[in-house]
């Protein structure tokens, strides 16, 4: 049985609905890299046993949500000032495959905050400004000289979003395994009228993205996985997060299953190509992943102007339904939730959730605490809809952070 249309846009809107979609002492475990690995040569592993307390604490929040959220798997790993309170994964990749901390899964929109960084980069070098207008690049982008490089990074623009589109829904849902092109892809927003002038609210589009990476390309002659590598992470030295060009995934796998399509199935292997720009569809695993919480959400690789710049560009007080865009739309941005560049920020918390084709998960940093959380989660074929590792996610801040909530929906 397929999907009513509306089913679908509800379902596949969850990726794009990201935004609104104690202080922590500890004597840390080592960092995992001080560890040796499990056989095969991984250095992401489960924390030694025995466990201190405050992991044990966190691995009983952790079932008890698996076990509520009926999920098939959760990946985990918590750590503070980049030292690891606890790694681990539960539940199954396959049936009669255990979960592992270090399978690969893919993160989506975690790509968004590493362009975000490389952008921010390239204005400190002053190679781009973040105002400057993008005919140059873009020259066929209607509106292109009044859309500038901080609006396409922002989500400023007014540019509809293809994932909501019926007309794309309808071709993406039963087709999981195309290969989409950008030009196919911008083609969907482009018959739409913007839904504002640009620079004026706030609406999310993937559209963005795809044209953000499209201008960072022409202004830097690399293309964008190599950019993203050399400035990002490679430098983190996070080797197992990388781009895909086809819908492989490198092993050890975490495979994932989803009822998007009115039957449970597995959906590991669907084509993500539409997610994001070609060269910015990645995979990683949960130490990764914890990585870049950190550094991203600390600003580790910009300067602290830079670093302001990339949690507040200018969205605060930006949002709010007009007669021409839906509150629904043009979302309210505030200072305890809103957009930053490539991120979201809430309640202080920095992070990015990707959450697609089966795949949840969630990069989080509080930087009061220097604390960082990454989840992953897969489902079961009674798994509530919507991002179940924020819900992971937000229980354990809640027994970590308790003033900081991290409420993201």
């Amino acid at each position: 049985m397929r999907p009513t249309p509306t089913r679908s846009r509800s379902r596949r809107a969850l990726l794009c609905a990201a935004l609104l979609a104690l202080t922590v002492q500890t004597a840390a475990a080592p960092a995992l890299a001080s560890r040796p690995g499990r056989p095969g040569g991984s250095d992401c592993v489960r924390t030694e046993r025995p466990l201190d307390g405050k992991a044990r604490r966190i691995l009983d929040i952790t079932r008890k949500a698996k076990s509520d959220l009926k999920l098939k798997s959760v990946q985990l790993r918590v750590t503070v000032d980049g030292h690891e309170v606890v790694t681990d994964a539960l539940g199954e990749s396959m049936t009669g495959v255990p979960a592992e901390p270090d399978m690969h899964f893919r993160a989506g929109s975690v790509a968004f905050a590493h362009i975000a960084t490389v952008l921010l980069q390239l204005v400190e070098e002053g190679r781009v400004g973040l105002d400057d207008t993008v005919e140059r690049w873009l020259p066929h982008l209607p509106k292109a000289d009044r859309i500038t490089l901080r609006m396409l990074a922002d989500n400023t623009t007014g540019l509809h979003d293809y994932v909501t589109d019926p007309a794309f829904l309808a071709e993406l849902v039963p087709h999981p395994f195309r290969q989409w092109t950008p030009a196919e892809l911008l083609a969907y927003p482009l018959k739409h009228s913007f839904w504002y002038e640009p620079g004026t609210s706030w609406s999310y589009s993937h559209a963005n993205y795809l044209l953000l990476v499209a201008a960072l390309e022409k202004i830097t002659g690399t293309r964008i996985d190599r950019l993203v590598r050399e400035r990002v992470t490679g430098p983190l030295g996070m080797r197992n997060t990388r781009n895909g060009f086809t819908p492989d995934i490198p092993g050890p796998v975490l495979h994932a299953f989803t009822s998007d399509r009115g039957f449970y199935e597995e959906s590991t292997f669907w084509n993500p190509s539409w997610t994001t720009a070609p060269g910015a569809v990645i995979t990683t695993h949960i130490c990764d992943l914890a990585t870049s919480a950190r550094a991203v959400g600390s600003g580790e690789l910009l300067s602290h102007r830079s670093y302001r710049t990339l949690l507040n560009p200018g969205t605060v007080g930006l949002g709010g339904g007009t007669a021409r865009c839906p509150a629904s739309i043009c979302l309210k941005q505030t200072e305890a939730k809103h957009f930053g560049l490539g991120v979201i920020v809430v309640n202080g918390w920095v992070l990015q959730n990707p959450s697609f084709s089966g795949y949840a998960a969630i990069q989080a940093y509080l930087p009061s605490k220097r604390l960082a959380l990454a989840v992953s989660a897969t489902k079961t074929p009674t798994t509530p809809e919507g991002n179940m590792a924020e819900v992971v996610a937000r229980r354990i801040a809640a027994a970590l952070a308790p003033n900081d909530p991290l409420a993201i929906t």
